[in-house]
């Protein structure tokens, strides 16, 4: 398509919120729909973003891509892989749809976030259109630029309630030179005592995960690191590892497969183990626990959320049937206040996906 072709799409869409704020009109903004279940129900009438695809522009050498919120990310990747890069916060697919406007949106990542940094940490820039139907651009395309950037790492999660995301400007790295993984036979005490203690040492482990009495390693680095990790660590090699890990990112691990409710506990790495019925796996160096239980009711949501957060963290209800408990931890008042003020500056008749996060 022709700079004039995705100027008259992004006319259309102008032209389309415009009239939805002046009617007070509700949109649900939507890539692949490949995450339509994360969060709370979506309402509102479909705006697919789809049509407007593409790489922008793409520097290798300055490890910048910027490409159009319904760019394809299995697009993205591949154009990577051609030149040995990746988004190292391996964004989880979900779907073969999954387009970077949702990756951004959405702000889910995958095992190497613990090790790399997460979604917020690579955009660089975005442009987003607000509820007036006008484009504002934030940040840059070059790492060094930090205007706006507080801006632009705001739309990472915020599900696409704050104005449609155009465009997005993300700090791509190198793939590594090797990779390893180890498997362990530990209990979970074992396991958080020992990555917390790894996690303290120059070692270059990139994705962790515990489950069922196993405790899983990937290694990422120069060849001389992984090796002298593997021979300091010990354990087990474990036989096609890419696929293991793969699994992860796009749960479709066994772990993820069974019915019931899906909690994600975001607690500090230290933190000791959680007692919650339900079956547990846990990532990112204690960080990201999940929790499978085979309902919820706001009984149990409520002592679960208290567990968490007396752990210093907060629970999601990832996945269930019933959302009614809510996804998301409540806010503090004053967190809340900061939402609504930010919702009510790029949103002002509340059109954007709304309830998608809170009511």
């Amino acid at each position: 398509m022709t700079t004039a072709s995705y100027s008259h799409i992004a006319a259309q869409f102008s032209e389309r919120i415009r009239v939805a704020t002046e009617a007070g009109t509700p949109l649900r903004l939507r890539g692949g729909g490949s995450k339509d279940w994360y969060g709370q129900a979506p309402q509102g009438e479909l705006l697919d973003t789809r049509a407007y695809a593409g790489i922008v522009s793409y520097e290798p050498t300055e490890l910048v891509i910027t490409a159009r919120c319904g760019t394809p990310l299995a697009e993205i990747e591949a154009l990577l892989a051609r030149h040995q890069q990746m988004l190292a916060f391996e964004p989880p697919r979900h779907g073969a749809a999954s387009t970077i406007g949702g990756v951004v949106a959405s702000a889910l990542s995958g095992p190497r976030r613990a090790s790399a940094g997460a979604v917020r940490d690579f955009v660089l820039g975005a442009v987003l259109m607000d509820g007036h139907g006008e484009a504002l651009r934030f940040g840059g395309q070059v790492m060094k630029n930090v205007a706006g950037y507080d801006v632009s790492r705001l739309l990472a999660g915020s599900l696409g309630t704050l104005g449609l995301i155009l465009e997005v400007s993300l700090k791509v790295l190198p793939v590594p030179l090797r990779e390893a993984s180890l498997r362990f036979e530990m209990s979970e005490i074992d396991a958080l005592r020992n990555l917390n203690q790894w996690a303290g040492q120059p070692l270059p482990i990139s994705a962790s995960c515990w489950h069922r009495g196993v405790l899983s390693l990937r290694l990422s680095g120069a060849e001389a690191a992984v090796e002298a990790a593997q021979r300091k660590l010990g354990g087990v090699p474990l036989d096609d590892f890419a696929a293991f890990w793969t699994s992860l990112r796009d749960q479709t691990h066994g772990y993820f497969e069974d019915g019931g409710s899906l909690w994600r506990l975001s607690v500090p790495p230290a933190a000791s183990a959680i007692i919650l019925r339900g079956e547990q796996l846990i990532e990112w160096g204690g960080a990201q626990r999940w929790l499978k239980v085979e309902a919820t009711d706001a009984e149990q949501a409520a002592g679960i959320r208290r567990t968490v957060a007396a752990a210093g963290g907060h629970a999601t209800l990832f996945r269930s049937a019933d959302k009614s408990v809510g996804v998301f931890h409540p806010l503090a008042p004053a967190v809340a206040k900061i939402h609504e003020r930010l919702k009510q500056s790029f949103d002002p008749a509340g059109i954007f996906n709304p309830g998608r996060m809170y009511q």
